[in-house]
């Protein structure tokens, strides 16, 4: 899966706590692209305010999603075939509610 530039360049880079200490075998993580990105409610939130899912769809050909209630907290990224396979699903109603 190829990533947009846009998504690359926007990130604010920073090494992950596991990554080794001695400078071998790093890796890099950032939370800045989720900053940079245009959020919009999803159709499928509930309206009054609670529970309610945020995409982008700045960085095709991901999508990542968050808690709207959280904007600052944590960003799911699923691949944007997985996404859309994850909504047809849900409009379907193949997944069941619990």
């Amino acid at each position: 899966m190829e990533v947009s530039d846009t998504f690359v360049r926007a990130a604010d880079w920073r090494k992950s706590s596991h990554s080794n200490p001695d400078g071998g075998e790093c890796l890099e993580v950032s939370d800045a692209s989720a900053r940079a990105a245009s959020w919009r409610t999803s159709t499928h939130s509930n309206q009054d305010g609670g529970e309610c899912l945020e995409v982008s769809d700045d960085f095709a050909p991901v999508v990542p999603v968050r808690d709207s209630k959280v904007p600052d907290g944590p960003v799911l990224v699923f691949g944007a075939d997985g996404w859309v396979s994850f909504v047809a699903a849900v409009k379907e109603g193949e997944l069941g509610a619990r």
